[in-house]
């Protein structure tokens, strides 16, 4: 059985757009497109409600290429034990109240026993200031946390 991975909405933007001007994110999509198209197959691939949902904001021709790649993985379910972890991560300050969707995402992937949440978020997520918070709520609760990473880290080369 291959190993799973949470892909969260920021690596299907960076798959899915046009290279950016900034060369730091256009580096990133390169990252995400070089991962996506040599290791994506080598995992098991998972979306939430939340990524379906965002994947279809936005400019109607951005939103068509993100959800025709969402549409095509399985969803995790919303349970009631993702609900108190992303409580939990919250009210410990593992993730800033204001990003409570980035709290679900990573209570997604712990509560469902994904090996990784694949993200660019390394403000709220792939963040190593939050990640031993991260790994402490989600140990507490009884689950193991994800490795969490960007797909440049995935990369193997």
């Amino acid at each position: 059985m291959a190993e799973s991975v949470y892909i969260e909405t920021t690596v299907v933007s960076y798959l899915t757009a046009k290279d950016s001007l900034d060369a730091t994110t256009r580096a990133h999509q390169h990252a995400t497109r070089r991962w996506w198209r040599g290791r994506r197959k080598h995992y098991d691939l998972y979306v939430s409600p939340f990524v379906i949902q965002e994947a279809g904001t936005g400019d109607p021709t951005a939103a068509r290429r993100r959800i025709r790649v969402v549409s095509r993985m399985p969803q995790v379910a919303v349970t009631d034990a993702v609900t108190r972890l992303a409580t939990l991560l919250i009210h410990r300050g593992a993730v800033p109240k204001a990003a409570q969707v980035d709290s679900f995402r990573v209570a997604l992937a712990a509560v469902h026993g994904l090996e990784y949440l694949l993200t660019w978020n390394c403000k709220h997520i792939a963040n190593a200031t939050k990640r031993v918070h991260i790994e402490e709520c989600c140990r507490e609760s009884g689950f193991e946390p994800p490795v969490i990473c960007t797909p440049e880290e995935m990369l193997e080369e």
